[in-house]
């Protein structure tokens, strides 16, 4: 071909390039995949094309159509390109915001969680429109993890929600919000019908310094119903008050195991080193959910005091409490080798339950050892621990994991390729790339 040839090649190239990418502008989708899929074999124009032809697939709720144009580009280019890749990553949980089933809702917007962006807002706002109280709340929490979510004014809409779950999770979120109507609202939440709304309404006003919140908790935590006492010792952990320690102490022998629990896993919350002596002791509790929180709590107070009994906790009779003191072992510092044959044991048992556990454990370490056998967890036959596994390594991994997380996407169940997606946007956010490093609390 000519020179003058050659030129006329390249106008109609862009020529029909402008086109698609005025189809694209126009949101027709269908028209711009039939106008690029002849150019994609043109070397001049192929990458771009094929990145229009991406994000029209992502537009038509298509990820997995959308992940083989990627991989493509990614074989022309060499490299990620990580906007493009985010962007492909929350496809494959958006989709799934909409699913029949209640389950795969909330994998998905449990994976929209793991995200912390403010595009996500509008889909949690619409999550508080769901048909379950549990995705509900799922969306009220996510909107809660954002500076821009929680002053999102769908919010009044759970606060008067038919569920108390939800309301409650509503009042916290409210009161973190900056707002200046915000003591109104939770003051109006002081007489809701359903006691754990009460309470965690009075433990929101004691956060913004106002001074009845304090006694309505107090008295709660010594309630006849349970379930309120156990909903008052969660709320004087999230108060941080050293008040509470006198309380929680005394509840960790309450005849009823879920206050007990409660009590445990809220001496976390109060990060007051004061409390690890009875953790310890809570470790040795008859009720393994209890024992878990306790460990999880030394965890939590950063008591590297604490691990010779945490330590002994690897032998305990109930396998989820040894996957908890492995993760706590590894969250203190203890090195991978150290826990590894418990690792490895726990590995092995047939209840995907302690696989996934594990999985999880394993979210604490940043030793190569570790992030390996966390990788071989996506092989899991089974999907709960391969969820466990996708979701840690956005937590445990950076950019190095990304072709792992990239290979997840391809997993055959919908809720992995959710989590995956999920983990993927985590580590691609810019906030997550440049926050610094947490240190470790020593006591």
């Amino acid at each position: 071909m000519g020179t003058v040839g050659l030129l006329s090649a390249a106008a109609s190239f862009d020529q029909r390039m402008r086109e698609a990418r005025q189809t694209f502008d126009h949101k027709d989708y269908d028209r711009t995949l039939t106008i690029v899929e002849p150019l994609i074999a043109e070397p001049a124009v192929s990458v771009e094309a094929r990145r229009l032809k991406i994000k029209s697939l992502i537009r038509l709720n298509r990820p997995t159509d959308a992940l083989v144009e990627y991989e493509q580009v990614f074989e022309q280019v060499k490299q990620d390109e990580r906007p493009l890749l985010r962007e492909l990553a929350m496809a494959f949980i958006t989709p799934m915001l909409k699913d029949m089933r209640e389950q795969m809702r909330g994998a998905a917007y449990t994976a929209l969680k793991e995200l912390d962006s403010e595009e996500s807002i509008p889909y949690f706002e619409d999550g508080l429109s769901d048909g379950s109280a549990l995705i509900r709340a799922l969306a009220v929490e996510g909107l809660g993890r954002l500076p821009a979510g929680r002053r999102s004014k769908t919010l009044n809409k759970a606060l008067e929600d038919q569920a108390g779950m939800v309301r409650a999770a509503a009042v916290k979120v409210v009161s973190r919000s900056g707002d200046p109507a915000a003591l109104g609202k939770i003051q109006h939440a002081l007489n809701d019908e359903q006691g754990i709304v009460r309470i965690t309404a009075a433990g929101a006003l004691e956060t913004l310094h106002h001074g009845e919140g304090w006694d309505l908790v107090r008295r709660a935590a010594s309630a006849s119903n349970p379930e309120e006492r156990a909903t008052a010792l969660r709320m004087l952990g999230e108060m941080k008050d050293s008040r509470g320690l006198p309380i929680l102490q005394q509840a960790l022998t309450d005849p009823q195991p879920s206050v007990r629990g409660a009590a445990a896993a809220a001496m976390g919350e109060l990060h007051h080193k004061e409390a690890v002596p009875f953790l310890e002791e809570a470790i040795h509790d008859r009720l393994p959910a209890v024992r878990a929180a306790a460990i999880v709590s030394l965890g939590e107070l950063g008591a590297t005091i604490s691990v010779p009994a945490i330590r002994g906790a690897l032998h305990d009779g109930n396998l989820p409490v040894r996957a908890a003191a492995v993760s706590v072992l590894l969250q203190l510092g203890v090195p991978y080798d150290q826990v590894s044959e418990a690792i490895y044991e726990l590995a092995q048992q047939a209840d995907p339950g302690v696989r996934a556990a594990v999985a999880r454990a394993l979210s604490k370490t940043k030793e190569r050892q570790g992030i390996d056998a966390l990788e071989s967890f996506l092989e899991d036959p089974l999907p709960r621990p391969r969820i466990a596994a996708a979701r840690s390594l956005g937590h445990t991994g950076g950019v190095s994991e990304i072709p792992v997380l990239k290979r997840a996407l391809h997993d055959q169940d919908e809720a992995v390729r959710a989590t995956a997606g999920g983990a993927l946007g985590r580590i691609l956010s810019p906030l997550q790339r440049n926050a610094p490093e947490k240190k470790r609390i020593v006591k």
